[in-house]
């Protein structure tokens, strides 16, 4: 292998890359001009940038940073400094993300691992990929261009929309926990419902979401789920909803479209969390409560706004 050879190995390059221009870059972000004639292959972290990356720069420190690199083209805000490397951009870690689906994302489209299971009568869309060690049960439903990590399952109750990503050891359509309690012990309640999960959902991994008892769960569109999250029997969450790490909801909850919900919340069964509603981190909601208002931040447990709960906090100081 010659020096140019082992440079391109080393930088991720090859003879067949895609190679992505500035203008087209521009272009794609509604950039009005661009007079760079800089080609990308990959994205890139700034330290780890060569000629043949794209990086992006949120303020002045990291615009410097980027500017001293030897990246190809820079994503930067609207008053950076002129440079022929860059674009200007409103938001340019956002315009970095649509770069990256647009050209750069390489999951997906790779079929079904070979030890992977997918029962006959499952149905999987045009241009998914399913995980090493997955199984796909018979009856379950996926839409075009799903992404399956590895050792993921989906029970046969489970439908899924288009580009739906699955990170690893999650589990989809599993039984609620669900029991009647008797003087002999307890009864397990039936555990015969679906789950829906609509287009553009990702679910992170380890997280577990159960089918309806009787009914349906439902996972609305745009909707992203953290790792090592749970959601329990017959939860409705709507659309573009937020769920970071270890979420952890009971039955029959509901959250409305555009929710964010931090870090190792817990929600009683029967929870309501409102339109565009913030919970903080390890807020907690007791069973059968509701707490909405559009961009209100609530925290603590049981979950109170802000203030108020920063006011209880000043308070105990003082007692």
């Amino acid at each position: 292998m010659d020096a140019q050879a082992l440079e391109d190995a080393a930088s991720g390059r090859a003879g067949d890359l895609l190679m992505v221009t500035a203008r087209e870059i521009a272009s794609l972000l509604g950039v009005e001009s661009c007079e760079s004639s800089a080609e990308v292959s990959r994205v890139s972290a700034i330290p780890a940038a060569g000629p043949d990356a794209l990086v992006f720069a949120l303020d002045e420190d990291a615009m410097a940073e980027a500017l001293a690199s030897r990246a190809g083209i820079i994503l930067g805000p609207l008053n950076a400094a002129a440079d022929s490397r860059v674009v200007r951009v409103k938001d340019p870690r956002t315009a970095f993300a649509r770069v990256y689906a647009k050209w750069f994302d390489e999951r997906g489209g790779r079929g079904v691992h070979p030890t992977a299971i997918v029962e006959m009568e499952a149905v999987i869309g045009a241009g998914c990929e399913i995980g090493a060690g997955s199984y796909i049960a018979a009856g379950a439903k996926l839409g075009a261009d799903c992404v399956v990590g590895p050792r993921v399952v989906i029970h046969g109750c489970a439908t899924l929309g288009s580009r739906v990503r699955v990170q690893a050891g999650a589990v989809l359509g599993s039984d609620g926990f669900g029991y009647a309690r008797t003087s002999d012990g307890y009864l397990g309640f039936p555990q015969i419902g679906t789950l829906w999960i609509g287009d553009d959902v990702e679910i992170g991994a380890g997280t577990t979401i159960d089918r309806g008892a009787l009914g349906e769960t439902r996972v609305g569109r745009g909707t992203k789920i953290d790792n090592l999250c749970h959601i329990a029997h017959n939860c409705i969450i709507g659309e573009d909803v937020i769920m970071a790490a270890q979420v952890g909801m009971a039955g029959s909850c509901v959250i409305e479209d555009g929710a964010m919900l931090g870090g190792q919340v817990g929600l009683g069964e029967r929870v309501t969390i409102g339109k565009g509603v913030i919970l903080g981190g390890q807020g907690g909601v007791l069973p059968g409560k509701k707490i909405e208002g559009e961009g209100v931040v609530y925290w603590g447990t049981p979950a109170q706004p802000v203030r108020e709960y920063l006011r209880g906090l000043a308070r105990m100081r003082k007692a």
